[in-house]
């Protein structure tokens, strides 16, 4: 079993879907969490639950200021950090790239894209000197194959998939892995929300996932942050620039998803992808 003893991470939206089941997992196995959230009710509730292991922090991770508050948190009540998930994200603009303002794209880039820099760059900043450490950034299946997501999301995604490989690059003289996690398909509010515009029908959600998945079977917030667990322990202390592709081996199947983003949709703002 992945041993996190000694090690706190902070872990940007944290309050629901996949990084909920990471800050959770991060503590069963040991380690301490800053839940980094703006859903304050549940990012609270979720702290409170996990009791001393974890601290709830605000946090937009569009704000360098906010990012760097949740790194100094991490440090302040665990005496340090030795991890970092930048997993917030939004599905964001959806449709025709011919009809998409740019109001709708920076709103996307800022929160997909901006926020991994913000966060890689604190995280490092934080861990240099202290003997390094593992960071973590959400991408997506549609961040190593093209057709796979809305257009911004698709761009965003490709960029967070770049990022990891040229920041581990440089970081990996202090002792700092970066890697990244490519999920498909999940059960979360988020893909719920797409799919069926509503994000408590996850029953609805995990079915038509199911059919399209080759495996037969939804993949679960838990199975995504198994990946990411095995990312930021020692388990994986010779893996650093690689993204980790989790999708029931949609992306080399060759199997179509079905059309699930509704391109009439607004502009959807949600933590916790």
């Amino acid at each position: 079993m992945v041993d996190m003893h000694g090690r706190a991470v902070v872990v940007t939206g944290a309050a629901s879907g996949i990084g909920e089941a990471t800050a959770r997992m991060v503590v069963a196995a040991g380690g301490q969490v800053v839940v980094a959230d703006l859903q304050e009710e549940r990012g609270r509730a979720l702290a409170d639950e996990l009791g001393d292991a974890a601290v709830f922090q605000a946090t937009d991770v569009t704000s360098e200021q906010d990012i760097a508050g949740a790194v100094a948190a991490c440090q302040t009540n665990f005496g340090g950090i030795q991890g970092m998930v930048n997993n917030a994200g939004i599905l964001g603009a959806i449709g025709s790239i011919m009809d998409t303002p740019i109001e709708a794209f920076d709103h996307t880039m800022a929160i997909l894209s901006r926020a991994v820099f913000l966060g890689i760059k604190h995280a490092a900043l934080a861990m240099k000197d202290s003997g390094g450490g593992s960071i973590v950034s959400i991408a997506s299946t549609a961040g190593v194959q093209g057709g796979l997501g809305p257009h911004v999301y698709t761009m965003a995604k490709h960029g967070v998939v770049g990022i990891t490989k040229s920041a581990a690059s440089e970081l990996s003289a202090y002792g700092i892995r970066v890697n990244a996690v490519a999920p498909g398909n999940t059960v979360t509010d988020m893909t719920s929300l797409a799919i069926t515009s509503n994000p408590d029908n996850y029953d609805t959600t995990e079915k038509k996932i199911a059919e399209s998945s080759p495996l037969g079977y939804a993949g679960l917030p838990a199975d995504i942050a198994n990946g990411i667990l095995f990312l930021l322990a020692d388990e994986s202390r010779y893996m650093t620039g690689h993204t980790m592709v989790i999708d029931a081996g949609q992306t080399s199947s060759g199997l179509e998803r079905p059309a699930f983003f509704d391109s009439d949709q607004a502009l959807v703002r949600h933590t916790g992808a």
